[in-house]
């Protein structure tokens, strides 16, 4: 790690980084006391992430300094992190100011590190020298292991307090590699999100391996037995390609540009990569020191004023805007542009801790002068490549001016004008923004129910016709030609384009998105969300969009109905049903009354038995068929190791063949391999003949776990001979069934009877008084807040550009990749 630190088999002597060089500013007090000026958002997860986050920064601050070259991340069972670099090790030698070990000193002092001695690492990420501090002083438990100096040291800390002193536990050989490791469990007086998130995780490891050259990077999530691998050569260049793989791009390798800042060997550079595709989106990523500056700064400012420039110089000298009226806007150059800005700066100023925005005034020069020289030559000596993007520049352009025409035309006839409101609107009386809401309705069926249904006083009520346009695929202008697109712009009284936008004209502040639960009404909910996120995206910010959750079922029992959400409420609904009615007797071997279960013990046996079912189901689903998952869990596959039992496996190959399955075969345990085997077998499903392989990566995945861990919990209480008895009841009903599944299908279908079940389909089916029961009153509807998660943005918009973009590859995999869980969609 870089407070931390080293590259494999190197004396420390000679990387000259020990305890002389690790400067104390002082004071953990404040961290605990007020975390989120440190860490970020204790509540929504970006602090907790940024934990994580603050320690492979370390790392990699190391491997810039030349001295690691692999980092591994893993997220464990018990929900703690570590974080393992081949680093130098920290320096564990007695700190000479504070006598005492430098490691601990770096473990419990505010302001300490390397990071404020240049001489130990000429650019860093860990500017403020606070991460390792903050992460132990915000932990309930971290374990540090260092490796270094001919030993492997340990100690242990308690919300930044030693547990002991540092400790030499172990005697390292002259070839063993030296690194730090550490690993912590977040505070849950501190953090209300204790969840680690793969994907948040795995974005920005990504994000790493691409801006580091040679480093391989590994995450590995325990709980569900992920493992993802990084390691690029092609450094921003690969980064721009892999942002622009869902695209048509207008020339075939992204742009290269790099320069050297200051003296000869100075380590501070740019580094710019950028590609133009035929997207309508611009996406420019920043870094500094490897830290993602969401929020751009003076390095984002040089590269737009360049782009701006630069461009506009070509188009002057080469004759291609010859109709042009007016220089082309930075906007309309950076259309369909992807882009990687990335600076290493020595001394580099953030607006805060999280390091959101980079503020160093000097680096927009850098920027601007290397953009500048070498975007210029490039257009230059690739003028096919040139050509191509100055046209699209200048259809961005045209179609600019033509979306003002259209906007000035339409604001003169009152289009656009939220004074002039559309015919269509059913308003509301209130005048208060912050008290008003705006339901955005799937067709006139179901918006004259809820024009009906509404409270008139502060609900308003849009009708939307049809499918919305797809802004993803669309330019301002062809937006405003939109009938319906205009009359959604005109009700919310915002503008729209970055001219005229303005989010504080919003006439309410919450607009509710309300579709049915069909193949249409999720398309048209995809569609709205795409509008808003491409166009409107401060509206999500400031939480005023949401999504109403109308109730997927009806049951009434004699005269009172109740509405449930999902299908997790119905079966809860029906449990409760079976716990006050049935009660379950299992055989007691050969001795007294039969075991009973009823009320609690009923519950949690139920609860087993469902999670089983659910799990078979979407293992069968994913290709894995039941019967064959049954035998395998019956053979007594439990985990990797049971893999390594040759004849368990061939025993259990032969029931998947008595069970119909063919050319069934147990492979594996070649010499020099893991020793591992797995059965193979051919299955028959919707009349396409496929191999299914029971290996290593089925059997240590989440799913399988959890198979594993209800079917053993129902192992001791299986029988050929099981009674279900009626209570409560006046039938007093007896049924004897031959297995625990046989049970949970007939004690689900006796909770069934005598209900009224009804499952709703559209908006259209309720009446104005159900539809305002079930979704429009504030005291009792669901509704959930769109949110976009910063810390995902790429996951984020990989998403709309995967299933509204123009490929189709992408989204015909994306189907057949998540198809089969999709749930309540009727077609």
């Amino acid at each position: 790690m870089a407070d931390a630190g080293t590259g494999g088999v190197q004396t420390v002597a000679e990387s000259g980084y020990s305890a002389k060089d690790i400067k104390v500013l002082k004071g953990l007090e404040a961290v605990r006391k007020r975390p989120g000026m440190y860490i970020g958002d204790t509540d929504d997860g970006s602090g907790l992430h940024h934990m994580v986050f603050e320690l492979v920064d370390n790392a990699i601050d190391e491997a810039q300094a030349g001295f690691c070259d692999q980092v591994e991340v893993t997220i464990h069972a018990d929900g703690s992190v570590s974080v393992t670099d081949d680093g130098r090790g920290i320096p564990v030698g007695l700190h000479e100011g504070e006598q005492r070990s430098a490691a601990e000193v770096i473990m419990t002092e505010l302001h300490s590190g390397g990071k404020f001695d240049q001489n130990s690492y000429k650019v860093s990420g860990g500017l403020h020298g606070v991460g390792l501090s903050v992460v132990n002083a915000l932990s309930v438990r971290l374990e540090l292991e260092i490796d270094r100096d001919g030993h492997r040291w340990q100690q242990t800390y308690s919300r930044g307090v030693p547990v002991g002193s540092i400790e030499a536990v172990s005697d390292l050989a002259a070839t063993d590699p030296t690194g730090t490791r550490i690993r912590f469990t977040p505070d849950p007086d501190v953090f209300t999100q204790l969840a680690f998130d793969y994907q948040t995780l795995l974005q920005r490891l990504r994000e790493l391996s691409f801006l580091n050259r040679g480093i391989a990077i590994r995450l590995v999530d325990e709980r569900t037995g992920k493992r993802a691998d990084f390691e690029y050569e092609g450094g921003i260049s690969s980064f721009v390609a892999h942002l622009s793989r869902n695209k048509t791009p207008l020339h075939p390798e992204p742009v290269y540009l790099v320069g050297q800042v200051g003296e000869a060997g100075s380590s501070e550079s740019v580094e710019v990569a950028l590609q133009w595709s035929d997207s309508y989106q611009e996406r420019i990523l920043c870094f500094t020191n490897t830290i993602n500056n969401r929020d751009g700064g003076t390095h984002l400012s040089g590269l737009r004023s360049a782009l701006t420039r630069t461009v506009n110089n070509y188009v002057a000298t080469s004759g291609l805007g010859k109709n042009l009226k007016e220089k082309l806007s930075g906007e309309d150059i950076r259309e369909g542009l992807v882009a990687i800005v990335s600076v290493k700066v020595q001394d580099p100023k953030f607006s805060s801790q999280t390091k959101e925005k980079l503020v160093s005034s000097e680096v927009r020069g850098w920027v601007e002068s290397t953009v500048g020289e070498q975007l210029a030559n490039f257009l230059e000596e690739n003028p096919r490549d040139a050509r191509r993007v100055i046209e699209k520049a200048v259809d961005a352009a045209r179609a600019r001016e033509a979306a003002r025409k259209a906007r000035e035309l339409t604001r003169r006839k009152g289009a656009l004008d939220s004074s002039n409101l559309p015919g269509k609107l059913a308003d509301c009386s209130e005048r208060d923004p912050a008290a008003a809401e705006l339901f955005l309705v799937e067709g006139d069926s179901a918006g004259g129910s809820a024009k009906q249904g509404r409270d008139r006083r502060f609900q308003a009520v849009l009708p939307l016709k049809g499918k919305i346009l797809n802004v993803e695929r669309a330019r301002l202008d062809k937006m405003l030609s939109s009938e319906e697109i205009r009359t959604l712009i005109q009700a919310l009284g915002t503008g729209i384009g970055s001219e005229d936008f303005d989010v504080d004209r919003l006439r309410y502040h919450k607009l509710i998105i309300m579709c049915d639960a069909d193949v249409d009404g999720s398309h048209i909910r995809t569609l709205i969300l795409t509008f808003f996120y491409r166009q409107m995206k401060e509206i999500i910010d400031r939480g005023h969009l949401f999504i109403a959750q109308p109730p997927l079922y009806k049951v009434t029992e004699g005269r009172r109905s109740s509405y449930l959400k999902d299908d997790e409420e119905y079966h809860d609904y029906l449990v409760k049903r079976i716990l006050k009615g049935w009660q379950v007797a299992l055989p007691n071997g050969d001795v007294g009354d039969p075991i009973v279960f009823e009320g609690a013990g009923l519950s949690r046996l139920l609860d087993h038995l469902a999670a089983f079912r659910r799990t078979l189901e979407s293992l069968s689903a994913r290709g894995v068929p039941a019967d064959a998952l049954r035998a395998v869990i019956a053979g007594g596959v439990r985990n990797r190791d049971s893999l390594a039992d040759r004849e368990r496996l061939q025993r259990i190959a032969q029931i998947i063949e008595a069970s119909g399955f063919h050319d069934v075969e147990v492979a594996g345990g070649e010499e020099g391999g893991d020793g591992l085997f797995s059965i193979r077998f051919r299955s028959r499903r919707d009349g396409v003949d496929r191999y299914v392989t029971v290996d290593e990566q089925l059997v240590t995945g989440s799913e399988f776990r959890s198979l594993v861990a209800n079917g053993q919990a129902l192992e001791a209480w299986n029988s050929p001979s099981i009674q279900l008895r009626q209570v409560n009841g006046r039938g007093g009903e007896h049924r004897e069934v031959q297995s625990l599944e046989e049970a949970l299908d007939a004690l689900f279908e006796a909770a069934k009877k005598g209900l009224g079940i009804q499952r709703y389909k559209g908006l259209g089916e309720m009446n104005p008084a159900q539809l305002w029961e079930t979704t429009m009153d504030p005291e009792r509807r669901r509704m959930l807040l769109v949110e976009i998660d910063h810390e995902r943005d790429e996951a984020t918009n990989d998403i709309f550009e995967t299933l509204m973009g123009d490929k189709v590859e992408p989204r015909r995999q994306f189907i057949e990749q998540n198809a089969l869980y999709v749930t309540n969609l009727d077609i």
